[in-house]
């Protein structure tokens, strides 16, 4: 199953405000991620809603990761950006195999046991161990040239 752009922006940028104790921007989190500004401020709101972030408005404002989140699993996230639909659509248009085909469900299965396992995952689990310093250089390396 591969994850559409947005999922994977926004697993990054929640590794990236998890493993940052201070809050940061979309401008920052675009440079730092190498990801347009524009794609970046929606994934952020979706965050946002989803209660992966928290975002404050104003001069002083900014984006951080959310009080709790570190126990939101990747498995939410992923169906919060992906949707529940299956991995094939076997009615538009409609295929002859169908009545008789045994691998839809199979492919459900499939995508059953892909999620239950980003459902043993949290977030704060994702910046633990040798993922904190790199994530930290990257906020780091950004200081300055924003």
């Amino acid at each position: 199953m591969k994850l559409n752009r947005s999922t994977d922006m926004a697993l990054r940028i929640a590794m990236l405000t998890a493993a940052c104790e201070t809050r940061t921007t979309v401008d920052e989190l675009a440079t730092q991620l190498s990801l347009p500004r524009s794609h970046v401020a929606k994934v952020v709101q979706r965050l946002q809603r989803i209660g992966v972030l928290v975002t404050i408005r104003g001069r002083s404002g900014g984006v951080a990761f959310a009080e709790h989140a570190g126990e939101l699993t990747v498995g939410h996230v992923v169906r919060a950006f992906e949707g529940n639909a299956e991995v094939v659509t076997c009615e538009q248009p409609t295929c002859p195999l169908l009545g008789a085909c045994r691998l839809r469900g199979e492919l459900r299965r499939a995508q059953a046991a892909f999620l239950a396992v980003l459902d043993g995952v949290r977030l704060g689990d994702l910046v633990d161990g040798a993922a904190r310093p790199l994530l930290l250089s990257l906020v780091g390396s950004s200081a300055g040239s924003a």
